[in-house]
């Protein structure tokens, strides 16, 4: 049997052509090549162009395109303020061409970075930089500048340069206290001056001499204020007993009490003019009594802890109160409603005094910017008083425009009202025997001259400051 046998054909080339037509292209081999031969053997260090630099060129101008499109050019509005030079004319800088502002580019992408020759004329605008010691522009002139010029002279026209004030120095320490002295008031002929203390006695000194004139005993427990009437020989006071009492000064015995607050009783005052009598203590409450008829006219309520503190003025708001729970409340006695609660302070307010004549008072507490300034009738924040970090007991001011501040550790300083700034800082000094914590200040008042400063502390004395030329 014979086998047929296939003539050969060009199929049998088919393998070696289909392998030859996948080999790579001989110019990738050499290009490959150099590249290898130039990494390895190159002395220079060139940057090899793989792609990277475009692509990172690409992205950042896409990513200005689509996030900054609406803000890459100026509007007309503020090109046409911008369009004069920003200050000086630089060296060699040629005069702007009026329209040039317009279309100006404030974000541009790697490609449209400017050229050599364009340079200088494309160069970004400086920001006007200010000198706040002088008041003016430092690069000036144009209309955005001179708005920041007229302001920043207003603010300077504004700061109020302070007064000079004497400096005050201790003159006087008087003793007969057994506790600590935490209510002072000063007669109004200034004659003499009352003191009541923790030994629940009220003592009346002679204000020139400083000797001790009477003694009065009552109270059962704390006294811890006192007030002496302006239009009657009356002094009332009042303790943490819960009683407030009327002293008539022509028979010294008690001829008043007032009856209706239901914990201890810790500030008090008189009106100037009319015969009402205020007090305020830990019930919360603020009373308004008739001093004759010993009613309870109102019961101001809306504090939520311990009144430290009243005042009383003839003009509205009538009645101040300083409260623990870190708020002042202005009350309107006619009325006998709150007319504005400032709740500025961050911490209780022990203490509040009203200038003798300038429309205003000050409230102190504890913590930073303890020290306040505030504007009647409404209550307006005037400014801080900086300078005295501790928990403030007291505050007095003079017809001078001079405020004292006593503290709680013992610090004492002296402000120029009107500019807000201190001009003394004095550290009480207790009595010889006493304990060097017993050097806080409780209770202060001027004298009607203003000259004598009258202080009680813990250290169970009374200490006179006398101004100083």
């Amino acid at each position: 049997m014979s086998t047929a046998t296939l003539p050969a054909s060009s199929d049998e080339a088919g393998p070696s052509t289909i392998a030859a037509s996948n080999l790579t292209p001989l110019s990738d081999l050499v290009r490959r090549s150099v590249k290898r031969t130039r990494a390895v053997y190159s002395n220079d260090t060139l940057a090899i162009d793989d792609g990277l630099a475009q692509a990172s060129k690409i992205k950042l101008s896409t990513k200005l395109a689509l996030e900054y499109k609406d803000v890459q050019t100026l509007p007309p509005v503020l090109a046409s303020q911008q369009a004069g030079p920003a200050g000086p004319k630089r060296p060699n800088q040629p005069a702007p061409v009026a329209g040039a502002a317009n279309g100006i580019k404030l974000i541009g992408g790697p490609e449209a970075a400017p050229t050599s020759s364009s340079s200088v004329a494309a160069e970004p605008r400086a920001l006007v930089k200010f000198r706040h010691q002088q008041g003016f522009a430092a690069e000036g002139g144009q209309a955005s500048s001179r708005l920041s010029q007229a302001l920043m002279r207003k603010k300077e026209a504004r700061e109020i340069k302070p007064v000079y004030h004497p400096q005050w120095k201790l003159s006087r320490v008087i003793s007969g206290h057994m506790g600590w002295v935490r209510a002072i008031t000063v007669d109004p002929a200034n004659q003499w001056f009352a003191t009541g203390a923790g030994d629940r006695v009220i003592k009346i000194w002679d204000l020139a001499s400083g000797e001790l004139k009477l003694s009065l005993t009552g109270h059962i427990s704390t006294i811890r204020g006192l007030a002496a009437s302006d239009r009657h020989p009356y002094l009332f006071s009042c303790a943490e007993d819960k009683m407030v009492k009327c002293w008539d000064l022509e028979t010294n015995k008690v001829i008043r009490h007032y009856h209706g607050h239901f914990s201890g009783v810790y500030t008090m005052a008189i009106h100037p003019t009319l015969d009402v009598l205020v007090t305020g203590g830990r019930d919360a409450s603020v009373r308004v009594w008739d001093m004759r008829t010993r009613a309870n006219i109102f019961t101001l309520t809306g504090h939520q802890s311990t009144v430290a503190d009243v005042k009383t003025q003839d003009s509205d708001p009538q009645i101040i109160s300083g409260s623990m729970d870190s708020t002042v409340r202005l009350w309107d006695l006619a009325a006998g409603k709150c007319m504005t609660t400032l709740t500025h302070h961050k911490k209780s307010v022990r203490a509040l005094a009203i200038h003798p004549t300038e429309y205003s008072f000050a409230s102190a507490s504890a913590g930073g910017n303890n020290i306040k300034k505030w504007k009647c009738p409404e209550g307006i924040f005037v400014n801080n008083f900086v300078g005295h970090e501790a928990i403030i007991n007291t505050l007095s001011i003079n017809q001078e425009g001079v405020m004292f501040s006593g503290a709680d550790n013992g610090t004492l300083t002296l402000w120029d009202y009107t500019s807000g700034l201190p001009f003394q800082h004095l550290k009480d000094i207790p009595q010889p025997g006493s304990l060097d914590a017993e050097a806080g200040v409780f209770c202060s008042a001027f004298d009607k001259t203003g000259t004598r400063l009258i202080t009680g502390g813990a250290d169970k004395t009374v200490k006179v400051y006398s101004e100083q030329g």
